[in-house]
């Protein structure tokens, strides 16, 4: 085995152990401060409903991946086939929507009592579990097209347009998928990014306004500290930029990849290392800005 090829390996294999590691801890934070009677926040139920996103991605995506990489091919029925890339394509695109959601409904919760988003905080909380239904759905919905083009095997001696993965096939029967079904995903996945970016502005500057406001506070008293809300926003802010940045450069290398027919060992592991970067270190940005967490530690 090639030392290249085996330390991209154990590197793949530390990614995956350690978001699965990640996800779990914050799910057993939130039990705790459940069963412990803490005070939930209004975005809590979005941060949950997160931890099973990142759960999906990860183990439709990169475990079978990591079990190719250690020499398991063809490993799943043609059933299989179809269900993991699914889960895996919905699973992605309700990721985009629920870190939308985060910071949309962030910058609602902080917004100030003068401001037109005043009157959503009272409802708001109220529409977050239909919202995260409804983002499920839809995306069931959108790509209801991927079972169809992923098999188990392909008869290699006609003359068809199809990806590899190792443990199954991709393959392009029309031009229905890059004519149609592909811009749809593509303007999904823009606009929610663009409201991210906007909600990302907004809640900069609604931090800046409020720093301003409370200037004097800190010129009395030097041990003042932020409040929960500002480190929340703040880490809120640092998830969504880092989703953006993350979905920015794995999109810029998708689009390489697409465009090379036989992309080299680097760029399909660079790939594959940054598209996997969000579901694994989201959670532990979430729990360093969380003032509950040492509360949660010292108990």
């Amino acid at each position: 085995m090639d030392t290249k090829d085996s330390a991209i390996r154990v590197i793949f294999l530390l990614q995956n152990t350690t978001g699965i590691l990640g996800n779990f801890y914050l799910a057993y934070h939130f039990l705790f401060l459940y069963f412990t009677g803490r005070r939930s926040r209004p975005t809590d139920l979005i941060l949950k409903h997160m931890i099973l996103v990142n759960l999906s991605v990860i183990l439709s995506k990169a475990i079978p991946e990591t079990l190719t990489d250690f020499g398991w091919k063809r490993f799943i029925n043609n059933l299989g086939c179809k269900f993991v890339p699914y889960l895996h394509r919905v699973s992605r695109n309700v990721s985009i929507g629920t870190t939308c959601s985060l910071s949309v409904f962030q910058v609602i919760m902080i917004s100030p009592s003068d401001s037109r988003w005043a009157e959503l905080k009272g409802k708001a909380p109220r529409y977050i579990g239909t919202f995260n239904m409804l983002c499920w759905t839809l995306n069931m919905i959108l790509n209801i097209l991927v079972p169809l083009y992923t098999t188990e095997k392909i008869n290699k001696t006609i003359n068809i347009r199809y990806v590899d993965h190792f443990y199954c096939y991709s393959v392009i029967y029309s031009d229905i998928t890059e004519n149609i079904y592909m811009p749809l995903v593509l303007f999904y996945d823009v606009f929610f990014l663009v409201l991210m970016v906007w909600s990302s502005g907004s809640m900069v500057l609604i931090l800046h306004r409020h720093k301003q406001r409370v200037q004097y506070l800190h010129r009395k008293d030097q041990s003042a500290r932020p409040s929960p809300e500002t480190t929340a926003t703040k880490s809120i802010l640092i998830v969504v930029c880092f989703f953006v940045s993350s979905w920015t450069v794995a999109s810029v290398l998708h689009c390489c990849m697409t465009v090379f027919h036989h992309p080299s060992f680097w760029l399909r592991s660079t790939y594959r290392l940054i598209e996997g970067c969000f579901p694994t270190l989201s959670p532990y940005i979430l729990m360093s800005h969380d003032t509950r967490r040492a509360r949660f530690c010292s108990a």
